[in-house]
């Protein structure tokens, strides 16, 4: 998998500051489903930061942290999370506009 290489810790902030507003744009009031993958990469960044598997917490714990402070190995990990973050929620757009018509 591709990593985010230019990605920095204030750019992985706004990707997971963006799901909520993505999500809504994707489904409308309409929920993902229980058990998406959505929600288990949410819950491999929450691991990794030690936050609730939610994207505003997470990207809250991202802001927090100094940029000098991160491990290069973590960055890399939130970087390949927020890559299959964002696959997901176009998979998630793409099938629900597929449903509605």
């Amino acid at each position: 998998m591709s990593r985010m290489s230019k990605t920095s810790p204030a750019d992985l902030a706004i990707t997971f500051r963006s799901v909520p507003r993505r999500l809504r744009e994707a489904l409308g009031d309409d929920q993902p489903p229980a058990g998406t993958e959505l929600q288990d990469q949410l819950a491999r960044a929450s691991a990794l930061l030690g936050t609730p598997a939610d994207a505003t917490a997470i990207a809250d714990a991202i802001a927090r942290t100094p940029p000098d402070e991160w491990d290069p190995a973590t960055l890399d990990m939130l970087r390949d999370v927020a890559l299959e973050v964002g696959r997901h929620l176009r998979e998630l757009a793409a099938r629900h506009r597929h449903e509605d018509d």
